[in-house]
């Protein structure tokens, strides 16, 4: 433990703390004088003991332990992501194993085990650009078709993020990386033929000056058009919620009492606080239920309307902090392994921070993805400090295996 990194370790403790403070307040209703708060921050507590618990066993079992555990864990959360799909449905999605005291999230245990293995398998010595790109995608196309069919549509974005920051930070060259991002415009143009038209033949023409073979030019073509014509009849399947949920990202008033509703509210609640707040327990659109899971997706809007701009900005500069010492410690990571698993764990949570907040301010659709260390939920949050108990026991161990 003399390499063990107090600094990440103490800003995760006052994130941690943070969010303990926050969900009492998001929680707690306040009406004249009387005040009602729910068990959430207790549970939150309950979780945050048993997290850090199993954050210093993974700093002290042996890493060949773990390695070896890498295999069965991602066979482990393939069976857990198919038993999940006859679980009961709630709020139109099967997310959660009913385990009696206590729910359990699949799909947050795939964001560990997906990173572990392709950062093993693509580490190896004298591995080619193709056999990467393989590779990953054979570990990452079964559960994230399994998770769409809860359907998570958070959790594979912040899985496809994941994956791909870390093949940013592999051997790849820089063309592949822009061949993998490409059917991501093809999406987003597939909205008009000109516009895809325009994109594909610029995506083109940079392919040429790369100095590509024809074969290679020819493949991206074909997959980008695959995406082009696929993109209306995902749309048509998707569910009518998740419709609504993009649409009303375009335009929240387009649906102001129904799926634009969240976005509206959020905004109202943080543009109420000011520059300093409400106060504690103060936030009228909580305390009069205008606000929905604002303990949970929405608690960023209950900081916002309770302790204003200055409550946000301490947040963000905990954050700051935390995530400014990980990636200088990751940085100094040589063992590839490590290294790849460190930069999948810092993509994902930084992923959810953004996109959390993002939507909302409303600059993002709601997609469910709740903020990393504050919203309450016991398998995201035992997750998210097993990913740090793994970098944390990387840096930890550096100086004898890097």
């Amino acid at each position: 433990m003399k390499n063990f990194n107090w600094t990440i370790f103490l800003l995760l403790i006052a994130l941690l703390a943070s969010g303990v403070f926050f969900i009492f307040s998001a929680s707690s209703t306040k009406i004249g004088d009387s005040i009602q708060t729910e068990s959430f921050y207790l549970k939150q507590i309950f979780w945050i003991i048993i997290s850090i618990f199993v954050l210093f066993i993974i700093i002290k079992i042996p890493y060949p332990i773990i390695d070896f555990m890498v295999l069965p864990l991602y066979i482990l959360t393939i069976i857990l992501l198919v038993i999940v799909l006859f679980m009961p449905e709630i709020n139109g999605s099967k997310r959660w194993i009913f385990l009696g005291i206590m729910n359990f999230q699949p799909s947050e245990l795939g964001k560990i085990s997906i990173i572990l293995l392709i950062a093993k398998l693509i580490s190896t010595p004298l591995i080619s650009d193709w056999q990467i790109i393989k590779k990953s995608f054979l570990v990452l196309i079964v559960p994230t078709l399994l998770i769409l069919r809860e359907p998570d549509l958070g959790t594979t974005l912040t899985l496809l993020m994941s994956v791909f920051t870390i093949l940013a930070v592999s051997d790849l060259p820089l063309f592949y990386l822009i061949l993998l991002i490409s059917p991501l415009f093809s999406i987003i143009t597939s909205f008009s033929v000109v516009a895809f038209i325009i994109y594909i033949g610029t995506l083109i023409f940079v392919l040429f000056r790369a100095n590509l073979s024809k074969v290679i030019i020819g493949f991206t073509v074909v997959i980008n058009s695959f995406f082009f014509f696929i993109t209306p009849v995902i749309w048509n399947n998707l569910k009518v919620y998740q419709q609504n949920r993009i649409l009303s990202f375009l335009n929240p008033m387009r649906n102001p009492f129904g799926s634009g509703y969240q976005v509206i509210q959020s905004k109202i609640a943080i543009g109420s606080g000011g520059f300093a707040g409400k106060g504690f327990l103060l936030g009228t659109q909580k305390n009069l239920n205008f606000l929905p899971e604002h303990h949970t997706d929405f608690i960023f809007s209950v900081i916002g309307e309770e302790f204003g701009f200055l409550g946000c900005l301490f947040l963000l500069t905990l954050f700051f902090l935390f995530f400014k010492t990980m990636i200088k410690e990751i940085s100094a990571l040589k063992r590839k392994e490590w290294r790849y698993t460190s930069v999948g764990i810092f993509a994902y949570l930084t992923f959810q921070l953004f996109i959390n907040i993002g939507m909302n301010i409303g600059v993002m659709p709601t997609t469910g993805i709740p903020l990393p260390f504050i919203s309450y939920g016991g398998s995201s949050l035992l997750i998210n400090v097993i990913g740090i108990g793994l970098i944390l026991k990387f840096i930890n161990e550096k100086s004898v295996f890097n």
